[in-house]
């Protein structure tokens, strides 16, 4: 009897605890990543404010872009006492080299792609690339995951396709190769132990292969005031910061999640180039933002559930099969349920 009150007790406190625990986790999961998207974001909205203008030449826009970030995450790094070195460090050459042909190809596509066919291509390659690779590594998303990628990659669609004009092929080619580059650099992501060191580490490797387009375009490099601007806050606020955080909340996500989650980008995007860009919201672009953040809604919720589930139904599992035992019997709500068994005490 001591020990089944025992475990009755340990158990009603861990049912009290670990609620508010995860729900904290959650909530600070969910605030990191609505922060993250809406800087990825910010590029897209800084990108056409430069480039639309032509303010800038996308080979100064990225090398500008990714300097001043590599300048920003040393700034950070040094803030938070980390010493950033590419030969002591978790990031690596593919990782940057990836980096660096996502902020390129980026550039060069919106030159001849317009902003709605280049989110497109753009975000179809993304999660092409990391649903791709959770189906190759053997991660199996549930059917409630895969209807909420589903309904959210379809208001994307309804969002952008009306109003989409026949596309350049070389620029299609561009946006789908960043996009399969940022979704290659995400997946990397996951795991890192220190984001800032790692971020860092990338863009300093990103760095030397930026200053050779900038070389190789030198003849072509134009660069207003303006731009340069825009590109410096792209580079420190929307790039350096929204990766680090990234980086971050990346880890708590599946690639499944991570995929779908980025489909609300072009719709806060939208909303930004109401603001930024004089640009109109329509009844299309407010029923394809409920059906994207609908279907990521869908998608996170699908295995939250059952956590939340157990968390209830153990403590009332463990009273009733423990008052219905006989007194010399252990109940084991640990164990499978096909392997569940009663520990008879010595």
């Amino acid at each position: 009897m001591c020990d089944k009150t025992v475990m009755a007790e340990k158990f009603s406190t861990q049912s009290m605890v670990l609620p508010s625990r995860n729900t904290s986790r959650a909530v600070c999961t969910v605030a990191l990543t609505a922060i993250a998207l809406t800087a990825f974001a910010g590029n897209s909205i800084l990108c056409r404010l430069a480039l639309g203008a032509a303010a800038i030449d996308p080979a100064s826009y990225t090398a500008v872009r990714l300097v001043s970030g590599a300048l920003m995450l040393w700034l950070i790094g040094r803030f938070l006492g980390s010493r950033l070195s590419p030969t002591r460090s978790s990031g690596s050459w593919g990782a940057g080299a990836l980096l660096f042909l996502y902020a390129a190809a980026f550039a060069y596509a919106y030159r001849s792609l317009s902003a709605g066919t280049g989110a497109l291509i753009l975000f179809a390659a993304v999660q092409l690339t990391m649903i791709g690779s959770a189906l190759r590594a053997g991660e199996k998303p549930s059917p409630l995951e895969w209807l909420g990628w589903f309904v959210a990659m379809t208001g994307l669609v309804y969002l952008i396709f009306p109003g989409i004009a026949a596309p350049s092929f070389a620029g299609s080619m561009l946006m789908a190769a960043a996009g399969i580059a940022w979704g290659a650099y995400s997946l990397l992501g996951r795991g890192v132990g220190d984001p800032v060191q790692t971020t860092a580490d990338n863009f300093l490797r990103a760095v030397p292969l930026v200053l050779v387009l900038a070389l190789v375009q030198l003849p072509l490099l134009t660069a207003s005031p303006v731009g340069v601007i825009w590109a410096v806050l792209s580079g420190t606020i929307t790039s350096a910061l929204g990766y680090v955080i990234w980086y971050t909340v990346l880890d708590r996500l599946t690639a499944t999640r991570a995929a779908t989650l980025q489909l609300s980008v072009p719709v806060i995007a939208a909303f930004g180039g109401v603001a930024f860009l004089s640009e109109e919201v329509t009844a299309r672009s407010l029923i394809a933002a409920t059906a994207i953040l609908g279907g990521i809604g869908l998608s996170m919720s699908a295995r939250a559930a059952p956590k939340g589930f157990t968390l209830i139904v153990r403590p009332w599992l463990l009273k009733t099969l423990s008052r219905n035992s006989p007194p010399d019997v252990k109940v084991d709500v640990d164990a499978p349920t096909a392997s569940r068994h009663h520990t008879r005490r010595m």
